[in-house]
C-alpha cells in the first residue's frame, strides 16, 4: 500500500467521498497515512499512520513519500498556536501540536523549511509534570466534531492530542481509549493526568476529559473548559447543571 503525508495545516477526514460528508477526524500537517487507490473524483481513503483511523480525503492535500519516510520518526513540534514555514518557498501557517519529520526537509516532491514557532521535540521526561501546560494551551479552543487542533477539537481529538504532545499513544475515540490504562476505583484516587470516561443513557462512552485533580477536570465540550466533578460527574461550572455522567476513570502515567 503507497505511503503519503500531510501537506496542508489541517486535512479534513470524511465518512465518504464528498465534501459534504461527515468529517470523522483530521490529520494535521506532517501526519502521515497509508492510501488506497484515488478515485475517478480525486478522493483517497486512507488509515492513518499514528492510530489506524479510516477516512476519506482529496488527494491534493497529500504528498507520496517512501516507506522509510513513512517510518522516521518525529524531529520537530510546532509550539505556538500558528507557527510558520515555507512549502517549496510558499508561506504556510500550522496549528500547535503538529509533530513534523523533518530530519532532510524533504518529503516526496515537497522541501519544508521551518520559520517560527518550531522546535525540536523532545519527549517530557515527565508526563506527570507536562501534561497541565499542553493541556492549558487548547483552553477556549471552540468544540468541533472530528477536530484535532487548536482552532477546533472534539473531546477525544483533545485527550488525543495533548497525550501524543506526551509521547503516549491514545486512540482516535472515547470508547476506544476506554480501554487503555489502569482502571482507577475512585475518584478520590485519581490524579492530574488521568483520563475520566463518560457515558450516556444506553451506557455507551461518549466523552472524555482529562482530570486535574479528584475534583476537576478539563475536557471539551463547548470548548475547552475547566469544570467540577465529583462521583457521579462532571457539574457545567457556569449552569450550576450536571453534564456528564462518570462511567469509570483510567490512568497511564
Amino acid at each position: 500500500m503507497p505511503f503519503a503525508i500531510t501537506i496542508v495545516p489541517i486535512m479534513p477526514l470524511r465518512a465518504e467521498p464528498s465534501h459534504r460528508s461527515e468529517m470523522v477526524s483530521q490529520a494535521l500537517f506532517g501526519e502521515c497515512v497509508e492510501t488506497e487507490p484515488l478515485t475517478n473524483e480525486g478522493w483517497i481513503k486512507v488509515r492513518m499512520q499514528y492510530d489506524g483511523y479510516e477516512g476519506w480525503v482529496t488527494a491534493a492535500h497529500l504528498e507520496t513519500i517512501t516507506l522509510e519516510e513513512f517510518n522516521a520518526p518525529f524531529t520537530h513540534i510546532a509550539n505556538q498556536w500558528a507557527a510558520r514555514l515555507s512549502v517549496n518557498e510558499q508561506p504556510m501557517y500550522i496549528p500547535y501540536g503538529c509533530m513534523l519529520k523533518l530530519d532532510n526537509n524533504v518529503w516526496g516532491n515537497i522541501t519544508v523549511k521551518p520559520e517560527s514557532g518550531i522546535e525540536a521535540y523532545k519527549q517530557p521526561r515527565s508526563p506527570r509534570t507536562a501534561w497541565h501546560t499542553i493541556a492549558n494551551s487548547f483552553l477556549n479552543t471552540g468544540y468541533l466534531w472530528g477536530g484535532k487542533s487548536v482552532f477546533g477539537i472534539d473531546c477525544s481529538g483533545f485527550t488525543q492530542s495533548v497525550y501524543k504532545i506526551l509521547g503516549i499513544p491514545l486512540l482516535r475515540d472515547a470508547y476506544q481509549q476506554a480501554t487503555q490504562g489502569e482502571l482507577v476505583s475512585l475518584i478520590q484516587e485519581a490524579k492530574g493526568g488521568d483520563l475520566a470516561f463518560f457515558d450516556n443513557e444506553a451506557g455507551k462512552i461518549t466523552h472524555v476529559g482529562i482530570m486535574l485533580n479528584d475534583q476537576q477536570i478539563i475536557h471539551s465540550s463547548g470548548k475547552v473548559r475547566i469544570d467540577p466533578i465529583d462521583h457521579q460527574g462532571i457539574v457545567n461550572a457556569d449552569t450550576g447543571l450536571r453534564a456528564h455522567n462518570l462511567r469509570l476513570i483510567r490512568r497511564l502515567f
